[in-house]
């Protein structure tokens, strides 16, 4: 192990002048000592250009600004901003500019990391808002096989990974993939990134609240809840993931179950007046296609009759005042 490995943190940004200062301070208060900060300016209008040179300026050989050529999609600054990260570095921490890690984030992951070479993805509990987020593990279970991480998300629903600012990565890991992202797969890049990591990567973790998100109304994530993004997402990482770590009847299983949860929610969304938007239609076509499905009237038709009845039944136990047997008996009553 090394007793001091050299640490990029990187923070690609494009017009986020109200967070990068709170960003960048986080950078510069962590206990950890031995990194180099790479802030990824996306040709920004805002004020933000200005504002990460003059961080630069006051600590010149710790921070540096770098921009792409022109103008890059989110995913393609990202990935510009992970290819920029020094050769010298064993680890690399993406900070995103509208997040904030606490003091000690990168000395915690970096020795769970230290004392698991086999763990490729170091990641911890995040604050989001004021919430604390992110399912955990039994503790103090510091690093567990990647395999199993991604059946707990597939069989138990139980998700690790947070957002990029949640997570530590080797190097190596990002020197693995070129370009790191799949762009195909946006907005949920990342976590389908790290399912593939996780085919030949243990997965560690850190029982602490080490990383802040913040989930403002501009975010791009943001306005995707109300398009069902939580059934297509378990749905659509099971297509692309699922048969790597279970077997063929936990697939089935689970996709049956998936399936359902999803385009019945497809199914009842489409009927609402948020259905007839252009946005919520092209959100699930291209999300569909990144996972090889084609999305055609046929599939609402053949879950039409159910969610209707399902919306039925829920009507008529509104109406006679009485508990859903459902909420009920999740309720233990």
């Amino acid at each position: 192990m090394d007793s001091n490995p050299l640490v990029s943190v990187v923070t690609p940004f494009y017009n986020t002048q109200e967070y990068l200062a709170e960003c960048i301070e986080s950078v510069l208060r962590q206990t950890y000592e031995n990194w180099e900060y790479i802030l990824v300016d996306n040709c920004s209008t805002d004020g933000s250009s200005e504002l990460a040179a003059s961080y630069a300026a006051r600590f010149p050989g710790k921070i540096r600004v770098l921009r792409p050529p022109a103008f890059l999609s989110q995913v393609q600054n990202y990935n510009f901003a992970l290819s920029c990260i020094s050769r010298q570095c064993k680890y690399c921490k993406m900070v995103q500019a509208d997040d904030w890690i606490f003091p000690d984030c990168i000395k915690s992951m970096l020795e769970v990391a230290e004392a698991h070479p086999s763990a490729g993805i170091i990641a911890a509990y995040e604050l989001e808002g004021d919430e604390v987020r992110l399912d955990g593990l039994p503790y103090p279970s510091p690093e567990t096989p990647g395999r199993d991480v991604c059946r707990l998300y597939f069989l138990n629903q139980k998700y690790l990974f947070g957002t990029p600012t949640s997570l530590l990565m080797r190097s190596e890991v990002v020197w693995s993939r070129t370009p790191f992202y799949n762009e195909r797969y946006a907005p949920f890049e990342d976590g389908h990134a790290c399912f593939d990591l996780l085919k030949t990567w243990n997965f560690g973790f850190v029982h602490q609240v080490l990383t802040y998100t913040r989930r403002q109304t501009g975010s791009i994530i943001a306005p995707l809840y109300s398009l069902g993004m939580l059934p297509f997402l378990r749905f659509s990482m099971l297509v692309a993931h699922g048969r790597d770590c279970l077997s063929e009847q936990e697939y089935f299983q689970c996709l049956k179950r998936a399936e359902r949860e999803y385009f019945m929610c497809l199914t009842k969304l489409a009927c609402s007046p948020g259905g007839r938007r252009r946005e919520f239609w092209d959100f699930h076509k291209k999300g569909l296609e990144s996972v090889n499905y084609t999305l055609d009237w046929k599939i609402l038709v053949k879950w039409l009759p159910l969610a209707l009845v399902e919306k039925c039944w829920n009507r008529m136990w509104r109406w006679s005042g009485q508990d859903h047997p459902i909420v009920s008996a999740a309720q233990g009553k």
